[in-house]
C-alpha cells in the first residue's frame, strides 16, 4: 500500500497561484439561475450533493410554481420534494426549504437575512450557503464558500492542512483580500471541475502545475 506523504506548505505561492487561475478563469461567474436572494437560498440548498446544472433545470419549473416567500411557507411537503426529487435528497431539502421560509416570515419580515448570524439560524444553512446567500445575492462578502472543491483545492495546493470547512475558511481569508474572496471560490470550483478533477486530474493542461505540490507531471 502507497503512504501519501503530507502535501508541503505552499501558501507562500498563493499569489501567483491565484493571478494565474484567474487569467485561466477570466469570467468565474456563478452557474445557478437566481432573481432574487430567496431564489439563490433556494437553489443553493437545492445544489447540495447535485450538479448546478440539474439545479437550474428544476428551478426554471419550480420558480414559476412557487413565487415568493410565502408559496414556499406553505408548500406541500410531499409535493415540493416530488418538485425537487431529480435533485437528490429530496425529503430533507424540502424540510430545509419550507422551514427556511416560515422562518423568514416569522423572525425576518418576510426577507431572506442579509448577515451570517440570522442566515445561520435558517434550517439547513452552514456558513458555505450563507457565504454564497450574502456574496451573490446581497453583495456582502463575509468569508468564503467552502464546498468540496474548494476543500480538495485547497488541500492540493499547500493552502491549508486543514479538513474542517471553518477552518479551511480562516485560511484561505489570511491568504486573500476579502474582495477577491467570492472570486477565489469560483475560480477554485471551476479549477477543480474542468482540470484538477479528484479521481483524474490533469496535471498536464494544468497552469500552476510547476506551483502545486501535488503535481504529477
Amino acid at each position: 500500500m502507497t503512504i501519501q506523504s503530507p502535501v508541503p506548505d505552499n501558501r507562500e505561492n498563493f499569489d501567483e497561484i491565484f493571478k494565474l487561475l484567474q487569467k485561466e478563469y477570466p469570467n468565474a461567474e456563478p452557474m445557478l439561475h437566481f432573481n432574487n436572494p430567496l431564489e439563490l437560498l433556494v437553489a443553493t440548498i437545492l445544489s447540495a450533493q447535485c450538479t448546478d446544472k440539474q439545479v437550474n433545470k428544476v428551478t426554471q419549473v419550480l420558480f414559476k410554481k412557487y413565487q415568493n416567500v410565502e408559496d414556499f411557507a406553505n408548500a406541500d411537503l410531499t409535493e415540493l420534494g416530488k418538485d425537487i426529487y431529480t435533485t437528490g435528497f429530496y425529503h430533507q431539502k424540502a424540510k430545509h426549504i419550507i422551514g427556511s421560509a416560515q422562518l423568514i416570515i416569522t423572525e425576518f419580515g418576510c426577507r431572506v437575512p442579509d448577515n451570517m448570524e440570522d442566515l445561520l439560524k435558517l434550517p439547513g444553512v452552514g456558513r458555505k450557503t450563507a457565504n454564497i446567500v450574502l456574496a451573490r445575492g446581497y453583495d456582502i462578502i463575509e468569508g468564503i464558500a467552502v464546498d468540496t472543491h474548494v476543500t480538495r483545492l485547497s488541500q492540493k495546493l499547500g493552502f491549508t492542512k486543514n479538513n474542517d470547512p471553518k477552518k479551511i475558511e480562516i485560511d484561505l481569508m489570511a491568504l486573500a483580500e476579502k474582495k477577491d474572496l467570492e472570486n477565489l471560490s469560483m475560480t477554485l470550483i471551476l479549477h477543480g471541475r474542468n482540470v484538477c478533477i479528484a479521481r483524474r486530474p490533469k496535471c498536464g493542461a494544468c497552469v500552476v502545475s510547476e506551483l502545486c505540490p501535488s503535481s504529477e507531471v
